[in-house]
């Protein structure tokens, strides 16, 4: 399932796909796309020119599966064994705010934000406790945040300041800066289940 959340923010070509998906060859990529299309949960389509690559992206059912992933993320955060640092790619950072946003903290929070995450580019709507995303790199954002999805995660959820992001995570951030302190305090974690001894 790996694959479909590589797609829950829009359609990718293959090589951008195999490069989020670092140990998976060629070959199985294929055959986990083909066999997702085969059971209709996404769609190869081509662009339109200049373009004229092949992209893949998410069939209306297959967009079905996000309250899927959102239930295994809040389910996974309350490990007692969570560890918020270990490596995050673009798409899990993105699923995951929308997952943890705290809807009562985020009702009056009302921006547009960019995240350059690698060579990734999305933009995020948030409003009204609602947070929508897309792989888009048009528009005016009230800020931007730019690193590594790894790094922002240690910002949002390990405790780390943003100003430590900045100084030693390579986290940058151009805009409005108190918007951008307050949007990293939307996302708290749930408590941990209770480690059983033994």
């Amino acid at each position: 399932m790996l694959v479909v959340r590589e797609l829950m923010f829009g359609p990718k070509r293959f090589s951008d796909l195999r490069a989020s998906l670092p140990g998976i060859s060629a070959n199985v990529l294929t055959q986990r796309l083909e066999g997702l299309e085969a059971a209709s949960i996404l769609i190869r389509r081509k662009l339109p020119s200049p373009a004229s690559a092949w992209v893949y992206e998410l069939s209306e059912w297959g967009r079905e599966l996000e309250p899927v992933f959102q239930a295994l993320g809040r389910w996974a955060a309350r490990s007692p064994s969570h560890d918020p640092s270990r490596p995050f790619g673009a798409a899990s950072l993105l699923l995951s705010f929308r997952t943890m946003l705290d809807a009562d903290l985020a009702r009056e929070f009302d921006a547009t934000i960019g995240f350059q995450l690698g060579n990734e580019y999305f933009v995020g709507r948030l409003h009204e406790g609602q947070f929508d995303v897309s792989r888009n790199d048009a528009g005016k954002c009230d800020f931007t945040m730019s690193g590594e999805a790894r790094a922002i995660a240690a910002v949002v959820y390990g405790g780390v300041t943003l100003e430590e992001g900045e100084a030693s995570l390579g986290i940058v951030i151009t805009g409005d800066r108190a918007l951008a302190k307050r949007f990293v305090s939307l996302f708290p974690l749930p408590a941990p289940a209770p480690k059983l001894a033994g």
